[in-house]
């Protein structure tokens, strides 16, 4: 090759390159595909809506769950699947409600019944991640080791009251400890989240931390208990007459006989109030330490944080105590999102959603596939805009053929038996009135009816109307 022509081939490739330089920032670039986000799974047991973002009661002291709320999007209208820790947690971990799988109990073992290819768990881990936590997911009876690669094994228990003081009035246990706050179980089950959020992941990882508090006993460090001095709490709201218009099944849910009337005679309802506060107090102190971590880690950016109550609890209201009902005390609870992209700092969704729709939101958020035997919806459109239009109810079951339907404006709860109660939230959140019986609400009742499951597997343990159990009491677990 001459001289001359490799000088024109050479000022041909310098033009060259100079174009492609121009010419790059107008070319289609394919990006990197971003890494799965990592999943936060919290779990708080017997949690109600006492806490700071609800604006219920105001002598609550969680700044913990406050700053939470802060961070992303909180609902206040989220409601359990059941008001009963087994079968609340075996539907949300499923998704399948408990009227489609039998999972009524606490003495259900869901293992027989759901195979562990329809759990959350083993969706995230069949798509790669590294799925780990600690405490209370599942009911603790039933944890089931093959859905994990790696789980806290063994907990410490929790101090025991001394013998001679007092453990509380009847089932309904609580006493203020003289110990330290790393003394009891929760202690350590934050410690493990705490330490995984430390470390190196060479994957995307679900990590679900399950406080037990504040579930009875309602035993903590005494400095927790004097957060809330005895004479400056005030009860719940309570109607001497509450249960004159309810019919025969809900009479018996409420049981007044079991709990409150000893507790009423006992004359320490507050000190009962006071001691839920303060063991309330003690788990937002864990969930503050877990969300340091959290913020410290290296995995702030590209993690979901998703935190949820199993149901409610009843302090007197309607004279009931515990779990174990339909009505609005026990069966609403937080609800709790952070997702980056997706939601936005400090905001309040109002609209009614249930907890079906924990495993098709996670799902969705990190492009997982939803399983078909899925019952839950997606609440992604609510997480980016917390207005969106909604029109789906919550629905809560009860044993068998038990149910309640809660609307944004409404309350239908249907009996077993047929028995009947209907609420007008806006003009009586506190559910005095049962309109039920008046002809007037008869449409009001149809249209809720619609949501109803629309079968109920049998339940062999349920005895006449499905309010009551054969064999004796009901069981705080």
């Amino acid at each position: 090759m001459n001289s001359r022509l490799r000088s024109a081939l050479a000022r041909l490739s310098v033009r060259a390159l100079a174009l492609g330089l121009l010419l790059a920032p107008l070319l289609p670039v394919r990006a990197a595909a971003p890494a799965r986000p990592n999943v936060l799974f919290i779990a708080v047991d017997d949690l109600r809506d006492w806490v700071g973002y609800f604006g219920h009661n105001p002598q609550v002291k969680t700044p913990n769950y406050d700053r939470l709320a802060r961070m992303g999007t909180s609902f206040t209208r989220a409601y359990c699947a059941s008001p009963v820790c087994n079968p609340s947690r075996a539907a949300l971990m499923s998704g399948l409600r408990p009227s489609t799988s039998g999972v009524y109990e606490n003495n259900v073992d869901f293992r027989p019944i759901i195979p562990p290819a329809q759990m959350l768990t083993s969706v995230f881990r069949d798509a790669g991640y590294f799925v780990h936590g600690s405490g209370k997911i599942y009911h603790e009876a039933y944890r089931r080791d093959s859905e994990w690669d790696d789980y806290l094994k063994k907990e410490k228990g929790d101090p025991r009251v001394p013998a001679g003081r007092s453990d509380g009035v009847g089932g309904i246990k609580f006493a203020p400890l003289d110990c330290r706050d790393d003394e009891l179980a929760d202690w350590q089950i934050a410690d493990y989240g705490i330490a995984s959020l430390a470390r190196k992941h060479d994957k995307p990882f679900f990590l679900a931390v399950g406080f037990h508090k504040p579930h009875m006993p309602w035993n903590v460090p005494r400095k927790w208990f004097d957060l809330f001095p005895l004479e400056s709490i005030k009860l719940p709201p309570h109607l001497e007459n509450d249960l004159a218009d309810l019919p025969p099944a809900g009479v018996r849910m409420a049981h007044p006989e079991t709990d409150h009337v000893p507790m009423v005679k006992s004359g320490r309802w507050k000190e009962a109030v006071q001691a839920y506060l303060a063991t309330i107090a003690y788990c937002d102190m864990n969930l503050g330490r877990l969300l340091d971590a959290f913020e410290k880690s290296a995995y702030r950016d590209n993690t979901i944080i998703c935190l949820w109550g199993d149901h409610g609890w009843h302090l007197g209201e309607k004279s009931h105590w515990r779990k174990f009902a339909l009505w609005e005390e026990a069966t609403r609870s937080p609800f709790m999102w952070v997702v980056p992209g997706v939601t936005k700092p400090n905001t309040i969704c109002d609209r009614t959603v249930d907890f079906m729709s924990i495993f098709p939101t996670l799902t969705d958020l990190c492009g997982l596939p939803t399983p078909k035997h899925n019952e839950g919806v997606s609440i992604r459109a609510l997480l980016a805009d917390p207005k969106a239009a909604w029109d789906l109810p919550a629905v809560t079951t009860y044993r068998y053929k038990n149910h309640t339907v809660r609307s944004a404006g409404w309350r239908y709860i249907r009996y077993a038996n047929g028995d009947e109660e209907l609420y007008d939230e806006a003009k009586d959140p506190n559910e005095y009135v049962n309109l039920a019986a008046k002809p007037e609400f008869a449409a009001k009742k149809t249209e809720l009816a619609v949501y109803l499951p629309k079968s109920d597997i049998a339940d062999p343990a349920a005895a006449g109307d499905g309010t009551a159990k054969k064999g004796g009491k009901r069981k705080n677990k």
